[in-house]
């Protein structure tokens, strides 16, 4: 078995290299422009299978399904909700961040406000980046393998921490060499292609939980056992002490998903380099229509393993790769694990490139040396993203222990997610408020929430009113904050955005009526659900 799952796992990663190498291999990756925003080529096919892989990596996979396990239906608002937001950046955010021609958010505030904020963005941005993203995604591609690949027994060694650190090692350093060498369209192919196959992958497990939930009984009869036996787990609605209850849809899951989809580099820099504005919101609502089906791969296989599991003390995140190993056939199995190595790699790779784009164009061109050469600009950002590789590499195997990985992650993400999202809100929003406010809302906002969570006595407040209560309340306070200083403190001058001419800016006509259907399949998945 472990011959053929392991034969089968290097042939179909190597497949998606060899492809991605064929494709891509005559791409200019000399060019700041080539290299960090792929000669602005990308179509609404790439942009919507990038957009999609590098949101699902095993962060989605693993964690998704691992917080589905002990909370069942209810943690889907991660994958419906975010439909919103897409929506919202298909509408409103994307025309008016190609109209500036940006290759990073933080470009758009130094247009918008001034250089300082700018670099205080790059700044959170980075140390994010480094302490929690790129570790996370490490951290749960390596317990997913483990447990698909039955890693231990593959390779004989019975350390669980010794593979931990070497699974992690592996993976990133494949993730680099994608990233930093290979640039923006390198990311975005090897995305699209693995996104298929994990589509197909996600599909197929359900298929396989099913049968095994009703004893080869037949798929229909494995979901009316699951009915029957796991009532609570089929309810849309979270109740009080999940991790996702139902009023908290319409405060912090809100906003974390609108920052995610809307402002959040790692993942709007692929609509950076849409062709133009049509291709980009086709890119973006495609994405939304795909999400709308993740809790058929991203939360069901977790109540499955509930189902099958339970009664066997496995823990939460570890019940996915456990249902993978158990129920698929070992050639699927290795096929399925290529395809989650690419997910891993997306997210990471993704990330990474993302973070060498706000450090090579933000601090070390905009600060360091202004008069940098393109070569000098890439080359720096190649080995800034060494750097930082290294760095989430050692930080990612110290996370072990967490009781919810999918939780820790939404949580930490909220300290600079929300205070981005007020100061870019109300930047596009307004025309006086000056730089002062944008500085205070961001320092202060990453402090005000950090100190929510950690620091006595204030930590006692998402205890009062649930963490994602709080951190809406610290966004209106962050809004109201800025608005007063932009009354009392105005610019001289109101702020017009200008047309930078970087790309067409005709809209696509079927953007409006796309975004009105997904916004109402969302309410009509709550709906059906509802317990």
């Amino acid at each position: 078995m472990h011959a053929l799952t392991l034969a089968s796992f290097v042939f179909f990663t190597g497949l998606v290299a060899f492809i991605t190498w064929r494709i891509t291999r005559r791409d200019d990756h000399t060019s700041t422009q080539g290299y960090f925003l792929a000669g602005r080529s990308l179509t609404f096919p790439l942009i919507a299978g990038s957009l999609l892989m590098t949101n699902l990596s095993t962060e989605q996979m693993v964690g998704l399904n691992g917080a589905a396990f002990s909370d069942g239906l209810s943690v889907m608002a991660w994958e419906v909700v975010a439909v919103i937001a897409l929506v919202a950046l298909a509408l409103f955010f994307l025309p008016r961040f190609l109209k500036s021609g940006i290759a990073t958010l933080p470009q758009l505030l130094s247009i918008r406000f001034d250089a300082g904020t700018q670099l205080i963005t790059n700044v959170i941005f980075l140390i994010a980046y480094a302490v929690i993203l790129l570790p996370i995604i490490l951290y749960s591609g390596a317990i997913g393998l483990q447990g698909m690949l039955d890693l231990s027994g593959l390779i004989g060694i019975e350390s669980s921490t010794t593979l931990l650190w070497l699974t992690v090692w592996v993976v990133g350093l494949i993730g680099s060499v994608y990233a930093l060498f290979g640039g923006l369209r390198t990311v975005a192919v090897s995305d699209t292609l693995n996104g298929i196959g994990l589509l197909v992958g996600g599909f197929v497990i359900v298929y396989f939980g099913l049968q095994a939930v009703s004893a080869d009984g037949g798929v229909l009869a494995g979901w009316e056992i699951l009915k029957e036996t796991n009532p609570d787990k089929l309810n849309s609605i979270g109740g009080p002490e999940q991790q996702v209850p139902f009023f908290t849809l319409f405060t912090g899951v809100f906003l974390i998903n609108v920052f995610y989809w809307t402002t959040n580099q790692q993942i709007i820099q692929r609509t950076f380099a849409a062709k133009n504005l049509a291709e980009g919101q086709k890119g973006v609502l495609l994405t939304g229509f795909f999400k709308l089906l993740g809790p058929l791969y991203l939360v069901l296989p977790g109540i499955i393993a509930y189902h099958l599991y339970a009664d066997q003390g496995v823990a939460a995140d570890e019940a996915y790769g456990r249902l993978v190993f158990d129920v698929l056939p070992p050639y699927l199995t290795g096929f399925f694990a290529a395809v989650m190595v690419g997910a891993i790699l997306s997210s990471f790779n993704s990330a990474l490139n993302s973070t060498t784009t706000i450090f090579s164009l933000g601090i070390y061109k905009g600060v360091f040396k202004k008069d940098a050469t393109e070569d000098q600009v890439v080359n720096c950002g190649k080995v800034f993203g060494w750097v930082m590789a290294f760095v989430s590499m050692t930080i990612a195997p110290l996370l072990a222990g967490q009781e919810s990985l999918f939780g820790y992650l939404q949580k930490m993400n909220a300290i600079y997610f929300i205070p981005i999202l007020a100061v870019v809100v109300v930047g596009l929003l307004t025309k006086r408020v000056p730089p002062l406010a944008a500085k205070i809302a961001l320092i202060g906002g990453c402090l005000l929430i950090f100190a929510g969570y950690f620091v006595p006595p204030f930590n006692k407040l998402p205890t009062i009113m649930h963490e994602f209560h709080f951190v809406a309340a610290v966004f209106v306070l962050l809004v109201a904050v800025m608005l007063i200083i932009g009354k009392l403190r105005p610019r001289d001058t109101d702020w017009v955005q200008e047309d930078s001419k970087a790309v067409d800016l005709t809209p696509w006509r079927g953007a409006v009526p796309a975004g009105i259907v997904l916004v109402i399949l969302v309410i009509a998945i709550y709906a059906a659900f509802a317990g």
